[in-house]
């Protein structure tokens, strides 16, 4: 069962909304390429469109009534917004899911070392990566450094146009011979990943001199010392910006589009829809590529607690009504799929695969071999979720991620289905998913940003 190209039915119009979106979808994901950058421009969204910190309105005694729009920063890690609807919260809530965590490498605690004339810095890789991907690109240090006085420092080196950038470097080919014979998994060592960040001494003679230049700058330039670097948190990503790809322009090539291209689309559904019956969430998160673990993962109470604090300003709170509101709550686990891909056609079931260019995607469960670990969605579900795309005129595909037993993935669905509320996983197509640079469709974006919006404000 083939679905129609969503490009087949655009008119201008459609055209230039989709264009539009694209930009600020650019935008975003030039601001973000952390989940604290993701977290700041998503603030700075939110209030122009008329959202207020919780924690202003909690001090204030606030009653919070239909219409009113909140949000609420867990660590300046993950963000959950709330579009306060007409009926009760105990009859549940619509909501938007997504997770601005990417692959990268990350810096350690006792990084910094100098050998054989070069400075470098260690690292440790977050999330799935194919190590060798990372080499022989330029690289950029995007972060925080908190000193001991709690003051902190934002850094980020190999954006501007002015800017260095830094690598990890590789062997070269004339004498990779043994290197070439080895597993992709082996090809590059993760102890390997080491960042080259300087080579020229500092002036004297001064033990370890490229490093102790690489350090006088830190300071003159950040105010850093050595030390600091043990409590920072500085994350290693590709420098660039994001472009349009093909030569048509139909496509957007860029670092950290799983899953930032759902967080995105989400957020931008959320701050565009008014008069919502159901109360509208769209919750932000961090750490889904590593388990979702932590305070500021889906496993940590935030959402929970959040939840609990909003039915509290609403004056209607009991436990009993918290656990009713989750329970009754429906939600799309925005997250991407894997796009078919002509030149790994091996991989797929081609009548189960996503392609570019026909809509959001619905993955009716995830996980591996059969299927573990996954979500399931119920049929009557996805029913009313297909009548709403239908009623809206929405491009909407289903797949499954590869073929059973080649490989597999997993969403925060299954954590929020653990609440009883219906949940599926739903997104946008990604080429090269987890590699440096990701490629997506604009009318897949144009249209996961639409349903995301019907859902919201219908289902």
């Amino acid at each position: 069962m083939e679905r129609e190209l969503a490009w087949k039915k655009y008119k201008s119009k459609q055209i230039k909304e989709m264009e539009s979106l694209s930009k600020s979808y650019k935008d975003f994901l030039n601001a973000g390429k952390t989940e604290r950058e993701c977290v700041k421009k998503s603030v700075e969204l939110a209030k122009e469109a008329g959202y207020r910190d919780i924690n202003e309105m909690l001090e204030g005694g606030y009653k919070l009534k239909p219409g009113d729009k909140v949000y609420a920063v867990n660590m300046d890690k993950a963000i959950a917004l709330f579009n306060i609807g007409s009926e009760k919260l105990e009859d549940g809530m619509n909501i938007l899911g997504a997770h601005i965590d990417s692959p990268r490498m990350d810096i350690k605690q006792n990084p910094m070392y100098e050998d054989g004339g070069f400075a470098y810095l260690d690292t440790h890789y977050y999330g799935g990566i194919k190590k060798y991907q990372w080499v022989a690109i330029p690289l950029a240090i995007h972060g925080v450094v908190v000193k001991k006085s709690g003051e902190i420092i934002d850094v980020v080196i190999g954006e501007d146009k002015n800017d260095p950038v830094v690598c990890v470097t590789d062997l070269l080919i004339h004498l990779a011979g043994e290197q070439l014979e080895k597993k992709a998994s082996k090809v590059i060592e993760g102890e390997a990943l080491d960042i080259l960040i300087g080579s020229r001494p500092v002036e004297g003679d001064e033990k370890e001199a490229v490093k102790a230049n690489v350090l006088k700058l830190l300071k003159k330039k950040y105010g850093i010392e050595e030390e600091d670097f043990l409590s920072a948190e500085l994350e290693v990503v590709p420098a660039g910006k994001a472009r349009d790809a093909g030569i048509d322009e139909s496509m957007i090539m860029a670092y950290g589009q799983d899953d930032r291209v759902c967080a995105y689309t989400s957020l931008a559904a959320m701050l565009e829809i008014k008069d919502v019956k159901k109360t509208a969430c769209c919750l932000l998160v961090d750490k889904e590529e590593i388990g979702s673990v932590g305070a500021t993962g889906m496993q940590s109470k935030f959402f929970e607690n959040i939840v609990a604090e909003i039915i509290n300003m609403t004056g209607e709170f009991s436990e009993l009504t918290l656990r009713r509101c989750l329970r009754n709550s429906k939600m799309l686990s925005s997250d991407v799929s894997a796009a078919y891909d002509p030149s790994y056609a091996s991989y797929f079931d081609k009548k189960n695969a996503a392609f570019f260019g026909r809509g959001m995607v619905f993955n009716k469960f995830t996980g591996r071999g059969g299927k573990g670990g996954s979500n399931d969605a119920n049929a009557e579900y996805i029913a009313s979720i297909r009548k709403i795309m239908d009623e809206h005129n929405i491009s909407f595909q289903t797949a499954e991620l590869g073929k059973v037993d080649v490989g597999g993935g997993g969403t925060i669905a299954y954590i929020l289905s653990l609440y009883g509320m219906e949940v599926i996983d739903c997104g946008v197509a990604v080429l090269n998913m987890h590699a440096p640079w990701e490629v997506t469709s604009k009318a897949d974006i144009y249209e996961t940003k639409n349903g995301y919006a019907v859902f919201l404000k219908y289902a």
